[in-house]
């Protein structure tokens, strides 16, 4: 894991992930973190940026991402009332850490990345927005476009830099065959497109289809389920 973490960071600081609510963006930002804290190379910075809904938030597990190494960044909310988290600008011209965001699911949430946007241009940061298949706004090509579309419109982040993951579930229960069909059905939307960066399946089924998938497949541990936040 090590190795592939190295392929996909190269020289690359701050990594932002995007999505559309329920894309499964957050679980994918925890492993990311997570992955980055194992190569020991620097100190880690999560923020979590999730002002739109109060379900699924990387904050529910704050206690576990601690326990990854990464210091861990967000404010608290009351009600609907947005709150900014602070830090930020600081640590995204701090070579010496990475940092990780995850930003709220839909255009709304996107906003707040938009006053980072011109840090986020530069060369030391990827942007990457999460589709899933079985997800409303991933059923076809104009429901993506559509939303990715409103997303980097609120945040101004420009298309050239977003790099797509596939990340096709239906939660805890997916099946091999759940997760082969997404991605097939992905593969069919974006080939015209935009390639994939690489595609996350969940780690219990890593072994079945890793072979089955061209390009990079990333296994990851689901810390945002019903059952861990009930019991947590």
């Amino acid at each position: 894991m090590k190795d592939l973490m190295k392929q996909l960071i190269g020289e690359k600081n701050n990594f932002v992930f995007l999505g559309g609510a329920g894309s499964g963006k957050s679980e994918i930002s925890i492993h990311f973190a997570k992955s980055l804290a194992q190569l020991s190379c620097k100190p880690v910075h999560f923020f979590d940026m999730d002002m739109t809904k109060p379900l699924f938030r990387s904050r529910d597990v704050v206690s576990e991402i601690e326990r990854m190494g990464v210091t861990f960044h967000y404010e608290e909310q009351f009600f609907d009332v947005p709150a900014m988290v602070g830090g930020v600008n600081l640590l995204l011209k701090d070579e010496s850490c990475y940092v990780v965001m995850d930003v709220g699911g839909n255009d709304t949430g996107a906003r707040a990345v938009g006053g980072y946007a011109p840090k986020l241009k530069k060369e030391n940061t990827a942007v990457y927005y999460v589709l899933n298949a079985f997800r409303p706004w991933s059923f076809n090509i104009e429901d993506i476009d559509h939303t990715l579309t409103a997303i980097l419109g609120s945040s101004h982040i420009q298309l050239g830099q977003v790099h797509m993951v596939n990340n096709p579930n239906n939660g805890i229960a997916t099946t091999k065959e759940e997760f082969l069909e997404g991605c097939h059905r992905m593969k069919e939307m974006l080939a015209p497109y935009q390639e994939i960066a690489f595609t996350c399946v969940k780690e219990e089924l890593y072994q079945e289809v890793e072979e089955r998938i061209e390009g990079i497949v990333v296994p990851i541990k689901l810390y945002l389920t019903y059952e861990r936040l009930l019991c947590g």
